[in-house]
């Protein structure tokens, strides 16, 4: 499969500036995958929902707006999709600090770039609990049952940055991508913005069943010890 985009729209997909080829796998993979991710995410779905009513809940009397924030991420063969998370920022954060909202970036800067810090101002009292507990992820599982994302791939990224990936790393956006994935259990927010491409990039190439297995093991212990939660 090629991606071979030649313009931006907003409601279909993002432009690639090369083409890159999906590196093949066999269809076993994929119904496993597949199976995988309608297994575990309707039941983590289930477990979750009284801590998702009562998460809601605590968001919405912290600060005023929905407790369901949504945002167009770039996934598989640069088609865009809404990604949805508990909201852990001020609902007018963009009108706050519209400088945090510019994505202009030098190429050394893409290098050292972290998007999430241990004192962002836009964080509400709730949401910086949630961000250091990974909770603000839970709804994410809804985005994994409708096929958007896997359990297991590289995080959907944001249009706007999908021009600083280098070309060695856009073959993250030849598959599906996830809820947790390889850069994540590297860790987690405190990994600079390249080394996460990198690690999406490594993930893509080496993708396995054993992988994302292991992968999901090394999330949970992540998320449980908090290592590298900001």
């Amino acid at each position: 499969m090629l991606i071979s985009h030649t313009g931006v729209r907003e409601d279909d997909g993002v432009a690639m500036p090369h083409l890159v080829e999906e590196p093949p796998r066999s269809w076993v993979y994929a119904v496993l995958k597949r199976i995988l991710d309608l297994a575990v995410g309707a039941v983590l779905l289930v477990v979750s929902l009284p801590v998702l009513i009562i998460l809601a809940v605590l968001i919405m009397i912290d600060s005023p707006g929905s407790p369901i924030f949504r945002q167009r991420r770039v996934g598989r063969d640069g088609r865009c999709f809404w990604f949805y998370k508990f909201r852990t920022m001020h609902r007018d954060a963009r009108a706050r600090y519209p400088e945090l909202y510019a994505y202009s970036y030098s190429p050394s800067e893409t290098q050292t770039l972290l998007f999430k810090g241990p004192h962002d101002p836009r964080c509400t009292r709730v949401g910086r609990h949630l961000r250091r507990t990974s909770l603000d992820e839970l709804p994410n599982l809804f985005n994994v049952l409708r096929g958007e994302i896997s359990l297991v791939g590289p995080r959907p990224e944001i249009p706007e940055m999908v021009r600083y990936y280098r070309a060695e790393h856009l073959v993250k956006f030849t598959v599906k991508p996830g809820l947790t994935g390889l850069a994540q259990v590297s860790g987690r927010n405190v990994l600079p913005w390249l080394r996460v491409a990198e690690a999406d990039a490594i993930y893509a190439e080496q993708r396995s069943f054993l992988l994302d297995l292991r992968i999901l093991v090394r999330t949970f212990l992540a998320v449980v010890c908090r290592s590298g939660a900001l």
